[in-house]
């Protein structure tokens, strides 16, 4: 039974509310009594206004469905659809030319490109890894991913031999980021005349070696002649390390488990000690322990004698959760539960004052800025209501007014389809777009459920709306002024093992535009940053063209005029249930909202809710139009839960999925397939939150 202590008219977990004022406020020197009265005025004001905008999104979706089922059956128009989109509100005027008015960005977010991670707050050790990841060696990426081109390492220590080939691979990639006016690095014998061909990519020495900048990207060679590599090298150099995850996203959301008061106050500690600087993780590798801490900033000294300092860690955002959800560690003066997205922007946003406050070891924003990621938000309306939001949030902590910049997922239909209306909504604070097509795929689906069958899931890549979705939110974002001074980006490569692939396809978001993207790991981070010494984005940028017209976007990827075969339709089912288990299994009995999932075929994929949302509603639009049957469904859903429970047959943890059909982790799985179409845009939180909670109670 929760204990609960009264703060004004609010009902708090009484642990959340000690830490509120113990650890965030008082350093803060914030009355608590003047915060909870403002944080109850806020929410009682703000929360029903939260619960109209979830309304309006079911009144659309019912009209939506209805309008899909009178035509069921005859080719879709797509100027009628169109018209009637209109004529509901879905589709909005779009705003005159604009231009966003953000200011005291930080320049990681406004005039450098390089990647971005994203990472669950809740796992301490991959929080610190990600924040330490702006700095990352490239000899290690290659020696220890298949992003070499070379045969792997041999047991046994280490193998010189694919250390040459790293070691070759590196000098490569300097000559591409920073050529030689003559010959090349591989013949390079002393660093003490450096042939540059630009010599204004010397920055200084650093006390390991030389640093350099190409793209605005740091690059620095570690001179060490008594390393083991450094001693057989003719420049004494030991290591490349490269500039790497800029910014980084610290997830409330997505990737995390979080469905009661001790998951949220774990999660804002977290958040705490990260922005505090005083966050360590103490863990056992190969039987010897470790801690994990924060790295310190880089200095270094330039030609001029002058020295210098670099930032030693990511800059980081939060992402808040969307406005769908409510939380039980608050409950509001009626006894309903708080919007959960209402409680997120107060707290995070008081830890956040500390840095601007000068409170933490290390510093974030220089600019006087607190990041946050807002997701799942479902038009111009709900945008503009985030901004309220903030406001209140900024007058309830004495910040002045858009000190709280805000980043928009572009990753709900009605976003992307209304995108120059939800950045005007918010255009003196937006630092941040971003594609999320996994989420996208989802919401696509939901809103066009009583349309048809859908495409199977990988012909969706190819489909006319996913084309014209991510080409028109960059050309959108760039139409609305947002380079030089907020983030256009892209999302995540979901094959952590996979880094060879990810070196010829994710340039491609380079390419399109995108000053940012999302990858796995600091590894990947590194691999990635390659691609930014490869192609100016901003240089790109200049040359792209207008954004698709809205109709490509409108287009469904419905399968009109397919007849697969039965192993077609089996293959596609069993491929949806396995990895709907892999993924609910790892939720619901053990907390975890990301991690590398094997899919069918053992190949390990970053999972979190976007990729679930996908699988269960393409197996209920499936199952609404008879495509497959709920007996299909349940005997896939078996078969494959024992394939998962293969798959995990090494985890002493673990629960065996056929042994508990009755548990809450594969009922769950069946409520998120049978109870698909009629939850709430497709989203699955509301069931994994209800069996989650289930499974901690025993």
């Amino acid at each position: 039974m929760t204990e609960r202590v009264e703060r004004a008219r609010l009902k708090v977990d009484a642990k959340l509310a000690d830490f509120i004022e113990q650890e965030v406020l008082a350093p803060l020197g914030q009355e608590p009594a003047l915060f909870w009265q403002g944080f109850c005025d806020l929410s009682h004001d703000l929360a029903p206004r939260n619960r109209a905008l979830l309304q309006a999104r079911e009144d659309l979706q019912r009209r939506i469905d209805g309008w899909h089922r009178e035509r069921r059956g005859k080719p879709l128009d797509g100027a009628e659809y169109r018209r009637f989109l209109q004529e509901i509100g879905y589709l909005v005027l779009e705003p005159q030319p604009f231009t966003i008015g953000t200011d005291n960005v930080d320049p990681e977010i406004a005039r450098m490109a390089g990647p971005q991670l994203v990472v669950p707050v809740l796992n301490a050790r991959f929080l610190l890894n990600a924040a330490n990841a702006r700095w990352g060696s490239l000899y290690d990426a290659f020696y220890g991913t298949d992003a070499l081109d070379a045969p792997p390492a041999r047991p046994g220590g280490y193998d010189k031999d694919r250390g040459q080939a790293v070691i070759d691979a590196a000098r490569r990639f300097l000559d591409e980021a920073l050529p030689l006016a003559r010959g090349g690095w591989a013949d390079l014998r002393s660093l003490d005349d450096l042939p540059l061909a630009r010599p204004q990519q010397y920055v200084g020495t650093t006390e390991r070696g030389r640093l350099f900048k190409n793209n605005g990207l740091h690059i620095e060679l570690v001179i060490d002649p008594d390393h083991p590599v450094g001693a057989d090298d003719p420049l004494g150099l030991a290591d490349v390390v490269l500039e790497s995850a800029l910014t980084t996203i610290v997830d409330l959301e997505d990737s995390v488990a979080a469905v009661d008061a001790a998951d949220k106050l774990a999660a804002y500690r977290n958040w705490l000690g990260v922005i505090r600087g005083d966050l360590e993780e103490t863990f056992d590798k190969g039987g010897r322990q470790l801690t994990r801490k924060l790295s310190g900033d880089k200095t270094y000294t330039a030609p001029d004698g002058m020295q210098h300092q670099l930032p030693g860690r990511s800059l980081l955002f939060v992402r808040n959760v969307g406005h769908l959800m409510t939380s039980p560690a608050i409950l509001l003066q009626d006894g309903s539960e708080i919007p959960e997205g209402i409680m997120d922007a107060v707290v995070t946003s008081a830890i956040g004052a500390h840095d601007l406050r000068g409170l933490t070891r290390f510093g974030n924003s220089r600019t006087g800025s607190i990041y946050i990621v807002k997701p799942k938000m479902h038009g111009p309306e709900e945008c503009a209501f985030t901004g309220d939001l903030f406001a209140r949030t900024e007058d309830l902590l004495d910040l002045p007014r858009n000190t709280i910049k805000v980043g928009v997922m572009d990753e709900e239909r009605r976003t992307s389809a209304n995108l120059a209306a939800c950045i005007h909504a918010v255009r003196e604070r937006i630092v941040f777009i971003n594609t999320g097509f996994l989420d996208r795929t989802g919401d696509e689906i939901h809103t066009s459920m009583q349309a048809g069958p859908m495409l199977r899931k990988g012909q969706m890549k190819e489909s006319a709306w996913l084309k014209a979705y991510e080409t028109r939110n960059v050309a959108i974002g760039l139409a609305c002024g947002l380079s030089g001074r907020a983030q256009i980006g892209k999302g995540m490569w979901p094959a952590p093992d996979l880094m060879r692939q990810m070196m010829v396809d994710k340039i491609a978001h380079l390419r399109a535009g995108a000053n940012t993207a999302w990858v796995p790991s600091p590894t990947a981070a590194t691999l990635h940053a390659i691609h930014y010494h490869r192609a100016d984005v901003f240089a790109l940028q200049k040359g792209l063209g207008p954004a698709p017209g809205l109709d490509q976007l409108l287009t469904l990827p419905l399968a009109d005029g397919v007849n697969w075969s039965e192993a077609e339709v089996q293959e596609e089912l069993d491929n949806n249930c396995q990895g709907l288990l892999g993924y609910v299994v790892r939720w619901i009995d053990a907390g975890v909202g990301c991690s590398k999932v094997p899919d069918i075929n053992d190949v390990g994929l970053m999972e979190d809710r976007a990729t679930l949302r996908i699988s269960s509603q393409h197996i209920a639009n499936w199952l609404l139009h008879g495509v497959v049957t709920e007996e299909q469904v349940m005997d896939s859903l078996r078969r494959m839960a024992g394939k998962v429970d293969q798959q995990n047959a090494a985890d002493p943890l673990y629960r065996p999925l056929l042994q508990h059909e009755d548990g809450p982790a594969f009922r769950a799985a069946c409520d998120l397939v049978f109870k698909g179409a009629e939850q709430p845009s497709g989203y699955t939180e509301p069931l994994l939150h209800h069996w989650r909670a289930a499974a901690k109670q025993g």
